[in-house]
């Protein structure tokens, strides 16, 4: 299994996993002809997906999802609430799930969505798994629930969202309604509560820890890397930072 960064930040995101003969994406927040040359960068076709797996309907996460989809046959995968919130039901190739019933497959990949505390409709987050290894993401998450972090304790990859610095958050140009949410229980995570699920998860078992969504007026890499190194410094070999304008390489599992 491998996996990629297409692009990680507020104005668009998509993560593209591999396994076996096995393609998915989560998320698709770039309009059809930027997808395209992204995917391109890492070799890969659009038409050659299984299926779009959709996190929650924001926009810089479903902005190209039903062009995809129509253009290429794609199949969509989301919760009811995403399908209605973002227009997503009437897709011939939707179907939904529940992610508080277990996981399903797609091909090489078992699919474990699982639920987070995030200002949507009915958001959800993923584990995907190819029978050896485990890579858990967590974007778009107000804070860590009990129920997150049991899910995550034993992934041997984490995609992990760093959005904010809080200093940065609480100083900077947002105005104070957006502060709120963006730093409220059903906003995004900061630098520091990264770093505390962090210490709380098996470190030595993790091949990659990759820092993800980071705003780009209220956060710095070298801001989210101080912090996640400040709660596991075994892991700086292992640690990146994703960037907003252009692919990640491939990270192997």
């Amino acid at each position: 299994m491998r996996f990629a960064s297409l692009g990680s930040g507020s104005r668009g995101n998509a993560t593209l996993v591999e396994a076996g003969g096995t393609r998915v994406l989560i998320d698709c927040g770039f309009p059809l002809r930027e997808l395209e040359r992204r995917l391109g960068v890492l070799g890969v076709a659009l038409d050659s997906l299984n299926a779009i797996l959709v996190s929650h309907e924001h926009g810089d996460h479903t902005r190209g999802v039903p062009v995809a989809s129509r253009r290429h046959g794609i199949p969509v995968r989301s919760t009811r609430g995403t399908a209605r919130a973002a227009g997503l039901a009437d897709l011939a190739g939707w179907e939904p799930f529940d992610a508080h019933a277990g996981g399903f497959r797609v091909g090489d990949l078992q699919i474990l969505p699982y639920a987070v505390p995030h200002d949507a409709r009915e958001p959800c987050q993923f584990v995907l798994a190819d029978g050896r290894r485990r890579l858990g993401i967590l974007t778009d998450a107000g804070r860590v629930t009990p129920h997150v972090r049991d899910t995550l304790a034993t992934v041997d990859a984490l995609l992990l969202e760093c959005n904010h610095d809080a200093g940065l958050l609480a100083t900077g140009p947002y105005p104070p309604a957006l502060r709120a949410r963006v730093g409220g229980p059903l906003g995004h995570l900061s630098n520091g509560q990264a770093a505390a699920l962090l210490a709380q998860l098996e470190c030595g078992r993790l091949a990659h820890v990759v820092a993800a969504h980071l705003s780009e007026k209220n956060n710095r890499p070298a801001l989210a890397r101080e912090a996640l190194l400040e709660a596991a410094q075994a892991i700086e070999d292992r640690l990146a930072v994703l960037a907003q304008d252009c692919p990640s390489g491939w990270f192997a599992l």
